[in-house]
């Protein structure tokens, strides 16, 4: 029997909004859906705010009770230690955070991170009970000269080697050529990669791993084309850049099915 996966629209806020700004945005987010009677069974809602946010955000959604979930941009590979400027799994676990995006883009691409790397930093996020979001993608010229999905695999399977069997996980495929370029991939294009990811995940971690994973797109989301990419059966989600920091975009798409009709 086919597993239902709950859909997952996560807004990733890169360096932007400090912590008095973030308390604002999430009770306007908040009250934004509850307005709309969002039902968080039917789409979980995360965002992740810079590191110096999270205490902040921690403490208005305890307070509140808020049905919104949080999490780090990035984590350290190393629990504990002389590592200048990193934020261990166990720092963020004491925040509350329930995910960690791995291997953003622009992580791999300013700061050099290989695919070793950031399997180790799976291992980490697993090690303190935090899933981590294990972002992939191409940019134009893997594209041309690797076709369709084979660097996204490459990574994610490489990045598998550090998760714990039975832990979940989250795949985010952000094709790097669609990032901020306000041309994001056909749902066709992104179906095609999610399917080549699930497959992977399956040969990793087994098919009831591959059944349950979450599989999300990322890449010039906005609320006028997740529903498409919604219809894809391994496209379980998005993964928001831009448009996240807008709150009434956000939240029409997160309310995707209401405002759409899916």
């Amino acid at each position: 029997m086919a597993v239902k996966r709950t859909p997952f629209i996560a807004g990733n806020w890169k360096m932007n909004l400090d912590h008095l700004q973030a308390i604002a945005f999430v009770q306007k987010l908040h009250w934004k859906l509850e307005e709309g009677n969002h039902d968080y069974a039917d789409a979980e809602v995360a965002v992740f705010p810079p590191f110096t946010d999270l205490r902040s955000v921690q403490t208005l959604a305890a307070a509140d009770k808020y049905s919104l979930a949080y999490g780090g941009q990035d984590v350290s590979a190393h629990d504990s230690g002389a590592y200048t400027g990193e934020t261990s799994g166990a720092f963020l676990a004491a925040l509350g955070a329930k995910y960690v995006i791995i291997g953003h883009s622009e992580r791999r691409q300013y700061h050099g991170e290989t695919d070793e790397l950031i399997a180790e930093k799976v291992a980490a996020s697993h090690r303190h009970g935090i899933v981590p979001v294990i972002c992939v993608g191409e940019t134009a010229d893997d594209l041309e000269q690797h076709g369709p999905s084979a660097v996204p695999v490459a990574q994610l399977r490489t990045a598998l080697g550090g998760a714990l069997k039975a832990s979940e996980i989250v795949v985010a495929y952000e094709p790097v050529w669609a990032i901020g370029s306000g041309q994001a991939a056909t749902a066709q294009q992104a179906q095609q990669v999610c399917e080549a990811l699930r497959a992977v995940v399956a040969e990793e971690l087994g098919a009831e791993a591959a059944e349950s994973t979450r599989i999300l797109y990322g890449g010039s989301v906005k609320s006028g084309n997740i529903a498409g990419f919604l219809r894809e059966k391994d496209v379980d989600g998005a993964l928001v850049g831009g448009a996240s920091l807008q709150v009434d975009e956000f939240a029409a798409i997160v309310r995707f099915k209401s405002h759409v009709g899916v």
